[in-house]
């Protein structure tokens, strides 16, 4: 009763947190199978902080050129040895995911090469990076032709178009592990390896890049494990374990990520410039971290999925398939429906609780999106947070919460303003 009190006292009425409760019965064996992998994972970033001898000096800042920064370069090789990774580049000058992709397409890609995407349409904001939408700066527009492959319908990999779009212009493949805003599902670091293993049997010399946003430490091993060139990702989501403020990493083989550098900074600069401007406490702390805060976001991904499916709603993974990355997707069927689950998500966050989430157009976006996320640091998707585009079938893409707690009260105030606006009755 104490605990029901509690959440009644947050908004949360005793049927739905009762609701809440009985989809929780069913999920104990799941949730410590989540916990045996964490355990792994932490001892794997334990041993690569040990490995590569990080000390208090590793968290100076530095200014300026930022030559001889002992903590960044450090962090980096933590990095490298946590992936099985020739080298990394981990910076804070990398500002987001679509960034840090951006970098290594950019400096992997010269004019006459094509880009290859065997997995469908990729993100919406990689699509004016690439030039599917027009935009100043994108790939196209300096020479680098695009060419995609669509899933077959049940979301394998259609192989045989695959190798009937590899030529001799193919330079590098680009493979989402993320569902991103499709409903479609998101690839197993194995499905990656084969799929990698199966292009490089076509033409040896392709590169192959892994978007790993989302996935990283949801399994024991990542895309590099398994021959990916370049694994890409995102500080404010999973390997930044919600301290860190912003940055991305790149990882992979040497010749790969030095172009990379070269991008990023200028050619003959590359990595021996970038001060971390004080934030390599954070880095480090939230790398320690990650493992345990991806395993809470991902029982909220399975609650959500449980408890939607019960209620009628198609949740993509389903409440019982193998996870792979910590988004859910849950198809809402209406604008009406979206709005109301996330300003459930919005009303359970510790910051701008108070705040009503409302559609609008983003950039990067061709639809109107809904964002709810109420987080320490702005536009963390580690963090409790839900969004999708305004368009069918209507679906809203849940992620994050730092603890599981907290991935818990999101999930029950999305179920009570859904029904507090009539549309879902328990």
């Amino acid at each position: 009763m104490q605990m029901e009190t509690m959440y009644e006292s947050l908004g949360v009425r005793p049927d739905v947190f009762a609701f809440g409760e009985e989809v929780l019965e069913g999920l104990r064996e799941r949730f410590d199978a989540i916990d045996r992998v964490a355990e792994y994972n932490q001892a794997k970033v334990v041993g690569a902080m040990q490995k590569n001898r990080v000390s208090a000096q590793c968290f100076a800042a530095t200014t300026g050129y930022g030559y001889d920064d002992v903590g960044r370069d450090c962090l980096e090789r933590v990095y490298a040895d946590a992936f099985h990774a020739e080298a990394a580049l981990v910076r804070p000058q990398i500002t987001c995911g679509t960034h840090a992709l951006t970098v290594a397409l950019s400096a992997n890609l010269l004019p006459g090469d094509e880009l290859l995407s065997p997995v469908g349409r990729p993100y919406d904001t990689l699509e004016e990076v690439i030039g599917i939408r027009p935009s100043p700066c994108s790939l196209m527009e300096y020479g680098v032709t695009y060419r995609q492959v669509d899933l077959r319908p049940d979301g394998t990999f259609d192989y045989d178009g695959i190798r009937a779009a590899i030529n001799e212009r193919t330079k590098l493949v680009t493979i989402q592990r993320s569902k991103g805003y499709q409903t479609r599902p998101t690839f197993s670091v194995e499905q990656i390896g084969e799929l990698i293993a199966f292009v490089k049997s076509v033409k040896p010399d392709l590169i192959c890049m892994v978007d790993n946003c989302y996935g990283e430490f949801v399994e024991t091993i990542e895309p590099s494990d398994v021959g990916a060139d370049m694994t890409v990702g995102s500080l404010i989501k999973n390997p930044g374990g919600g301290l860190a403020p912003i940055g991305g990493y790149i990882v992979g083989a040497k010749k790969c990520v030095e172009r990379c550098a070269y991008r990023l900074s200028a050619p003959g600069l590359g990595q021996e410039v970038g001060a971390n401007l004080g934030v390599m406490p954070a880095l480090y702390q939230g790398f320690f971290l990650a493992p345990t805060v991806v395993a809470g976001a991902l029982k909220g991904a399975i609650f959500a999925a449980n408890l939607y499916e019960r209620l009628g709603y198609r949740v993509v993974p389903n409440g019982t398939e193998p996870r792979y990355d910590i988004i859910q997707a849950v198809e809402l069927g209406s604008p009406e429906a979206m709005v109301a689950f996330c300003g459930g998500i919005q009303a359970a966050a510790p910051v701008d609780s108070y705040v009503r989430p409302e559609p609008s157009p983003m950039p990067g976006y061709d639809s109107n999106v809904i964002m709810a996320a109420g987080a320490f640091v702005q536009g963390s998707s580690i963090e409790l947070s839900a969004d999708g585009p305004l368009r069918p079938p209507y679906a809203v893409f849940f992620q994050g919460g730092l603890t599981w707690y907290h991935a818990k009260l999101g999930i029950l105030m999305s179920l009570q303003k859904m029904v507090e606006a009539g549309i879902v009755a328990l």
